[in-house]
């Protein structure tokens, strides 16, 4: 809207409140939920070798997006920027995302934003701690960026916020390329060998002050939905 001339600002998130008996309900019986309830603070764990699933949680997550020219002239301070993004759908399981198309999805943001897999300097992940979407999305992802990029998901951190999660995680990335601090990756005692990634499993991550300055968010929804943005610092 903004790049088109039909919005000089747009007030852009997402947010979900779903922790109820009929949702609760209905993603237990998919088997979609962790059953670690003897440890409930350490239930979600993603990419961790133990994870059986995610902790449904509330939350949002709110930006306010503008052209660059229109934040200067009210004299805003600029937190970073949307490069580029993408969107497809594979309709290919209601939980067994197709990788071919997660893989798709982030080399399409990549193009988006003119950038190619090495200015990347690291990637946020959608990973819930399901045993099938950390493993799949894992592989995805060091098909694009190898096996060495710092890659984190903060669901050990918040669970999963749903419609939430991924417009939360976006304001996870702008302040790591603001404070130059990636947040870890909580609850993992030991990266499950299948996913193959630089998990950031550490407190706080302290990027390159050389290195590459934008990050990669990865948002997946239930039947395939796939998104990914490229943010770069301002």
């Amino acid at each position: 809207m903004i790049r088109s001339g039909a919005a000089d600002v747009v007030i852009a998130g997402g947010v979900d409140a779903s922790v109820n008996d009929l949702v609760i309900t209905g993603f237990a019986q998919i088997r979609a939920l962790s059953t670690h309830t003897d440890e409930p603070q350490r239930a979600s764990r993603p990419f961790d070798g133990g994870r059986d699933g995610f902790v449904l949680a509330e939350g949002a997550g709110v930006v306010v997006l503008e052209s660059e020219a229109h934040a200067r002239a009210r004299g805003a301070e600029i937190l970073g920027a949307v490069a580029g993004g993408a969107i497809t759908s594979d309709a290919n399981d209601i939980v067994a995302a197709d990788p071919a198309m997660q893989r798709r999805v982030m080399q399409k943001a990549l193009s988006s934003a003119g950038l190619e897999a090495g200015d990347i300097g690291f990637v946020h992940a959608h990973a819930t701690s399901t045993p099938v979407g950390d493993r799949l999305e894992g592989q995805a992802i060091s098909a694009i960026f190898g096996t060495d990029i710092p890659v984190t998901s903060t669901k050990g951190h918040t669970g999963h916020l749903l419609g939430g999660a991924g417009a939360l995680a976006a304001v996870v990335v702008l302040k790591a390329l603001r404070t130059g601090q990636l947040p870890g990756t909580l609850n993992v005692t030991t990266v499950d060998p299948e996913v193959n990634l630089n998990v950031v499993t550490e407190q706080v991550h302290q990027l390159a002050d050389q290195g590459p300055r934008a990050g990669l968010v990865n948002a997946f929804g239930f039947g395939g939905h796939s998104v990914a943005l490229v943010i770069t610092a301002s």
